[in-house]
């Protein structure tokens, strides 16, 4: 089930508020919240509710240990890190892991590729992050098994985040502030998610599917105008999803930390990377950057300390080596920019450097595979096979240029602006408003079958 489908709109959701709002006690909304929550994650993929399941009990019993047992708190930390990140290798990179040693060692190991868990890398993040942060002392141990599992489970940002610490939702889980004024901005801010998604998003992802379809036509022109409406695409796709997460959030009384901070403005890379995806980024920076040794160490140690962190977050975003060398990508900018730029490009120069530089990387990160990958930026960089540019890029263009153009204009202040000015409107205008992206949602999701998330194959 997605957030972006009637069955969800209409039924599913309704119903978990209704219940959530009925009864009386945030010990029993939390119940309530849970039930959902496992409907929720089984709805696509019964079977592997077993595995969250066990995700959630292993983890709040090793919880429980670390507390109980302080003398074998570090050693019952190591085993906890180990059978995490063992689930999700085994469920993610297994089938990546035998082909990489058939290739090496000139094998011919059956291959199995396992169906992703949704959400397996978001959860076991989440896991990982209360249990070192419980290691270190930060809060003490949850005792309450249903809020645990809450906590781990929550449907507003199982699928695709954002990445939520225990700190961030600690006191929220048994005391939070329950009002018609969050529950209208909650709603509100979700159905402007859902219009992100389904008006935006889901045009220019069908735009970028033409264009990767072309295979032999494909042209410079095409090719450049596809990476375009994908660098959009996948913008509002992704921060779609934490809008209407955060906004959910919200109206059941609970604040989630922001995850985008309009990354297209960014003057370098690495301020990008402080404005997309701020809790995955914040993840890597405080359990992996920090503990190697950050930047308080020699030269050559910190160029491996970023090697290190962003071959490890280009992994974690898919199970093939595109994604491993679109990580060492941005780990080779960002080394640049520390040891080699320093100082920002003049002018208008860093705000394009800086958007070049992002969307060369979601040229390789959009194929998914190295081979699609690596064709997608030759054709880029003039070495097209269809040529540099044929009317079909033309054809495209005046097709789907309005949409650019919203997009364009909605990455700029001005969308962020004209987004706080409504969600600050009076409770009649904003419910207008919502009403209004809600019928136009619905009108095109009529006609369209199953829209995930790109984030959900993570």
């Amino acid at each position: 089930m997605v957030f972006s489908s009637l069955i969800f709109l209409y039924a599913f959701l309704p119903l978990s508020m209704l219940l959530y709002f009925v009864v009386p006690e945030i010990r029993v909304k939390n119940l309530v919240l849970l039930m959902f929550s496992l409907l929720f994650y089984a709805w696509g993929e019964p079977v592997y509710i077993f595995l969250m399941l066990f995700s959630i009990l292993v983890n709040y019993l090793l919880g429980r240990l670390m507390e109980d047992e302080p003398a074998k708190k570090k050693h019952t930390l190591v085993f906890a890190v180990f059978i995490n990140l063992l689930t999700l290798g085994f469920f993610k990179y297994y089938g990546f892991a035998v082909s990489g040693i058939n290739a090496l060692f000139r094998l011919q190991l059956p291959v199995r590729e396992l169906p992703l868990p949704i959400g397996i890398s978001f959860y076991t993040f989440q896991a990982l992050s209360y249990l070192i942060d419980l290691y270190r002392g930060k809060y003490r141990a949850q005792k309450n098994l249903l809020s645990f599992a809450l906590y781990i489970s929550m449907y507003f940002q199982l699928i695709a985040g954002p990445i939520v610490r225990y700190k961030e939702v600690e006191r929220q889980l048994t005391e939070r502030r329950l009002s018609a004024e969050n529950l209208g901005k909650g709603l509100a801010r979700f159905v402007l998610g859902l219009g992100k998604k389904v008006l935006i998003a889901n045009v220019l992802g069908a735009l970028f599917d033409r264009v990767s379809g072309m295979g032999g036509t494909l042209t410079t022109a095409s090719a450049w105008l596809g990476i375009a409406a994908y660098t959009l695409q996948i913008y509002f796709d992704f921060s779609a999803y934490s809008d209407m997460a955060i906004g959910l959030g919200k109206a059941c009384g609970f604040d989630f930390p922001e995850n985008f901070n309009q990354p297209y403005l960014s003057k370098s890379v690495t301020e990008f990377w402080r404005r997309w995806h701020i809790s995955l980024g914040s993840w890597f920076r405080e359990y992996v950057y920090i503990p190697l040794g950050g930047n308080r160490v020699k030269p050559w140690r910190h160029v491996l300390n970023i090697l290190i962190v962003w071959a490890l977050t280009g992994l974690w975003h898919g199970a093939d080596i595109s994604f491993v060398l679109w990580g060492l990508y941005y780990a080779l900018l960002l080394i640049f920019e520390k040891y080699v730029l320093k100082k920002p490009l003049p002018g208008p120069l860093k705000y394009i450097y800086t958007l070049l530089a992002v969307m060369l990387g979601w040229a390789l990160f959009s194929a998914g595979n190295l081979t699609e990958g690596l064709r997608m930026l030759s054709s880029m960089c003039g070495f097209a096979p269809g040529g540099l540019a044929d009317t079909e890029a033309l054809y495209l263009l005046r097709s789907y240029g309005a949409w650019l153009l919203a997009g364009t204009v909605l990455v700029l202040p001005l969308g962020m602006k004209l987004r706080d000015r409504l969600l600050s409107k009076s409770r009649f205008a904003l419910a207008a408003a919502s009403l209004v992206i809600l019928l136009l949602s619905t009108a095109f999701l009529v006609t369209e079958n199953y829209n995930p998330f790109l984030y959900f194959r993570f």
